[in-house]
């Protein structure tokens, strides 16, 4: 091999590690938090839904549910399928309650997303 091969071939592997790294190929996670409107979350300060009854009035009227993690952050459910779909159905039987939702994260531009792979109640106050 020259050494102008072996320059190409370092090349590409540079070029390849680089772009693998800006992919977020999500990470496995669990998230405890609340289920609740996304527009309360952002709108209202909320750190809490205001009742299960609000939340699914919301989700209803075509409002995004949203899990509002126990340190503030904002999970936006997304689906891991191609077509994509909504998760307002996964989430409406959690809507106001506190929940723990393992899946994969996925962040870009200062948004956090979560493909739920597991939803539960929290045991005990909620």
């Amino acid at each position: 091999m020259n050494l102008r091969n072996a320059s190409k071939i370092l090349l590409t592997m540079v070029c390849g590690l680089a772009l693998a790294s800006a992919y977020d190929a999500g990470r496995p996670t669990t998230v405890k938090g609340y289920v609740l409107d996304s527009a309360c979350a952002f709108t209202k300060d909320l750190k809490k839904p205001i009742s299960k009854e609000c939340a699914i009035a919301c989700a209803r009227g075509g409002s995004p549910l949203v899990i509002l993690g126990d340190d503030g952050t904002i999970y936006w459910p997304i689906a891991g399928t191609i077509p994509s779909s909504g998760q307002n159905e996964k989430l409406l039987p959690f809507a106001g309650q506190k929940v723990t939702a393992a899946g994969k994260v996925y962040q870009r531009g200062g948004s956090t997303a979560l493909v739920i792979e597991k939803i539960e109640l929290q045991a005990g106050p909620k």
